[in-house]
């Protein structure tokens, strides 16, 4: 339950941030007002209710469409969507590994241009005094 506490504190920081930043107050928790402030009325309404005939010929009355529950596809198993995220997360890896290994071969090569270079060039002459 601390969890709880610190989101709250979080969020009570986040707001007065926003306050101090905008020079706005919180609009979406107005200032609570007084119990007295409120007044309650009350009317009593009286209702009559009224028969009305609605029938139609039965020649002119339309079929009345069937409705049908709108169409909601199974549930996946709980397996499905664990082996798509075991799938999707060693293809990543096999991604960085084969970055990994361009690096290393990348680096590999440039270094033996380096060394070849300078095995070329030989070495420099004595600086003068």
């Amino acid at each position: 339950m601390k969890w709880i506490a610190e989101r709250d504190a979080l969020i009570a920081q986040t707001l007065a941030f926003v306050q101090s930043v905008t020079g706005k107050k919180d609009e979406l928790h107005p200032p609570e007002l007084p119990p007295a402030a409120f007044t309650i009325t009350t009317e009593i309404v009286t209702v009559e209710a009224v028969a009305v005939e609605t029938e139609l010929p039965p020649a002119a009355s339309p079929p009345a469409p069937q409705a049908r529950p709108a169409q909601i596809p199974p549930p996946r198993p709980g397996g499905d969507f664990r082996i798509e995220m075991q799938a999707r997360i060693a293809n990543f890896r096999k991604h960085q590994e084969r970055f990994e290994r361009e690096r290393e071969e990348y680096c590999a090569a440039t270094l033996t241009k380096l060394r070849a270079a300078l095995r070329d060039v030989g070495p420099s002459p004595p600086a003068k005094k």
